[in-house]
């Protein structure tokens, strides 16, 4: 059975680097997301200590990029400028600290049709990756499904992406997607189902990223991370579903307590009571 490595989705601590790979060890973490989703709080310095250390700890770290940091919009103007600096920077933190892969979000619709503008993100991702190999920053994004049934970011719309562009991986997120099917993701084969999707998109050897919380959702749209138990989403058939795979998985944890992240620790790694 392959590896699952499974983590929070914030840096622990932002004291110093040391004190959060501490905790994180303290914790039995073995993968940490690092959080700049809204706005960026660590510097080189301090992504290559950090990286440094995660190494040596077997951790293994990605970067969410700020939510601002999208592709497809309308215009090259100055959102497009500057989310394009966003996904830069963040690739510059990942190439510094080490990390596998840069989680973005896909952009919207924008009043055209899907696959206009799922177009006009794989363009836009090509033009940012030749941006990225100018700077020696060409690192493996990962494009997150969202938890709004009516926007732009579904399981279909993130494997397109990632089968036209290369170098991108889809990020699946159950905890959206249990929201936008209103609460399907229950049972062995919906998990199983989703990560056989992914799995035939994926580089050999690459693993399945995956975001993991219980869901609050209203109308097939998520409204906020539950404590673990609180709602109807849960890790046992997401463990059984990767163990159908030999691909290792990162699971990160977006749960709002330290407790549910343990919780969905324990479950996957077979050492719930």
């Amino acid at each position: 059975m392959a590896r699952t490595r499974i983590g929070p989705a914030r840096v622990p601590s932002r004291e110093s680097p040391e004190t959060a790979i501490e905790l994180l060890q303290e914790r039995g973490y073995t993968a940490c997301e690092i959080d700049f989703e809204g706005k960026f709080w660590m510097d080189y310095p301090w992504a290559g200590r950090f990286g440094e250390l995660a190494r040596e700890a077997d951790i293994a770290l990605s970067v969410h990029a700020p939510i601002a940091g999208f592709m497809g919009h309308l215009e090259r103007d100055k959102k497009y400028n500057m989310a394009t600096g966003m996904l830069d920077h963040s690739a510059g933190v990942a190439v510094a600290c080490g990390a596998e892969l840069v989680v973005f979000h896909p952009g919207f619709f924008l009043g055209r049709e899907r696959e206009v503008a799922l177009t006009s993100v794989a363009e836009q991702l090509g033009s940012l990756r030749e941006r990225l190999e100018g700077k020696d920053r060409a690192v493996p994004f990962g494009i997150e499904v969202m938890g709004r049934v009516r926007d732009l970011g579904s399981l279909d719309d993130v494997i397109w992406i990632a089968q036209r562009v290369e170098w991108v991986r889809p990020v699946i997120d159950f905890a959206h997607m249990h929201a936008t099917s209103d609460g399907a993701y229950t049972g062995v084969d919906a998990f199983a189902d989703a990560l056989a999707r992914a799995d035939a998109v994926l580089e050999p050897g690459a693993p399945f990223h995956i975001h993991f919380s219980d869901i609050q959702y209203a109308n097939r749209n998520e409204t906020k991370h539950l404590s673990y138990g609180e709602g109807t989403l849960r890790a046992d058939p997401l463990a059984q579903a990767l163990a159908r795979f030999e691909r290792p998985a990162t699971v990160i944890s977006e749960s709002p307590d330290e407790e549910s992240s343990q919780a969905i620790r324990a479950i996957l790694l077979g050492t719930a009571v």
